[in-house]
């Protein structure tokens, strides 16, 4: 081989080894490159795991939270509810506890009530007038009126025609009452009217002219049998409700009785009075409420009276003209404050009275009697319309 062959070979051999030295070198490169993209491919996926990881945690947390919160919204509303149902328990306990102990005092309130209406306050007696006029529970207003004296037949029959003109048309039962004799007047210049036998024969004529029934009041025992033979009913005047003979001799006629209650008597005591009459076998009674003695020259209404005296089981009847009286108040004669009438005649059927004692005469400023106490006749009418409608109401 020559020098020059041998040269190219050693010239050969060291590219080769340069070329593979190149190329291990490359290879490195290649590694350490492929190494670091590695790496680094791993170290961003690292950061990007970190960062998912961080947002996954993040939202853990978040989810805990919420959890936590829903968790102790759930136990607060949970609380809550028992809190609630323990409350609504409660309440319903006490409700009913207050159900049952308002059942038990309702019963022994009706229990109560039924004892004393079985044993005190007797069911209202029906009181029949006459055949068309009855006092009764359910019936028709019924009012006793009329001048407080008989001053002449002509008066009587005018002031009977004019009350009865009025009361007709309005549904409203008549008893047309007056006095044959006053024999409590004030003084003794007080005029008392035309006696028993001619009172007796007017009221007789307005009875069978009108066919309405009629009152007049007795004062002395010996009275009762002949003014029975023609009145409906005898009327004890109230400063002699308590004499015995009187009542007892009323009694005995068999015609209703009507006792006006005394001004110096309580109600309650009104039950011995009803007990002279019932010893006679009498049970047609009324009893009629009129005031109450107040100091001097006055009168008050008790309006409990009315219920008071109905326990004794007969119609309470009220008079309104009598009740508005001055006793004495004008020296010789009696006073009265008759504007009021119509008011406590409202008061005492709201209250619950069954009928109505009402004064009344056409001039009661000129009349011999009561005048200052007794409705006038041009005002009755208005008066009567009101007072039925208080009637209806209270009685239904």
């Amino acid at each position: 081989m020559t020098e020059q062959q041998r040269h190219k070979t050693k010239e050969r051999k060291s590219f080769q080894t340069e070329r593979s030295e190149v190329r291990n070198l490359w290879c490195a490169v290649g590694l350490k490159f492929l190494a670091l993209l590695e790496m680094t491919e791993h170290k961003r996926h690292k950061t990007k795991e970190r960062k998912s990881f961080r947002t996954e945690q993040s939202g853990v947390r978040n989810l805990w939270c919420a959890v936590g919160l829903r968790f102790l919204a759930l136990l607060e509303m949970t609380e809550h509810k028992r809190h609630k149902t323990k409350e609504r328990k409660s309440f319903r306990t006490e409700r009913s506890g207050v159900r049952n102990l308002r059942c038990a005092e309702n019963q022994r309130f009706l229990a109560a009530l039924e004892m004393t209406i079985k044993h005190v306050i007797k069911p209202m007696k029906k009181i029949q007038i006459t055949n068309d006029c009855a006092i009764e529970t359910g019936g028709p207003l019924v009012i006793i009126a009329g001048p407080c004296v008989i001053e002449s037949e002509e008066h009587a029959m005018k002031m009977a025609e004019s009350l009865l003109a009025i009361t007709k048309p309005l549904g409203v039962q008549l008893i047309y009452k007056s006095s044959f004799d006053k024999a409590n007047r004030t003084s003794i210049k007080g005029f008392r009217g035309g006696g028993m036998e001619e009172g007796l024969a007017i009221l007789r004529k307005v009875k069978e002219t009108f066919h309405i029934p009629v009152l007049t009041d007795i004062h002395e025992s010996y009275q009762a049998e002949p003014a029975a033979e023609v009145v409906d009913v005898l009327q004890i005047p109230a400063f002699l409700c308590r004499q015995t003979d009187l009542l007892i001799a009323a009694g005995k006629t068999g015609k209703v009785v009507n006792v006006k209650k005394g001004q110096f008597l309580a109600p309650w005591d009104m039950k011995n009075i009803v007990t002279k009459l019932e010893s006679t076998g009498n049970e047609n009674i009324l009893l009629t409420e009129r005031g109450t003695s107040f100091g001097y020259n006055n009168l008050v209404v008790d309006f409990r009276s009315i219920p008071e005296m109905q326990k004794f089981g007969y119609p309470v009847v009220f008079d309104a003209t009598h009740s508005v009286q001055m006793p004495g108040g004008l020296g010789e004669r009696t006073g009265g404050e008759r504007k009021y009438a119509p008011l406590l005649a409202k008061a005492a059927l709201a209250v619950g009275a069954d009928a109505l004692f009402m004064e009344v005469h056409d001039n009661p400023d000129a009349a011999p009697s009561d005048g200052p106490n007794m409705i006038e006749l041009r005002y009755f009418k208005d008066i009567l319309i009101s007072l039925k409608t208080i009637f209806l109401i209270s009685k239904n």
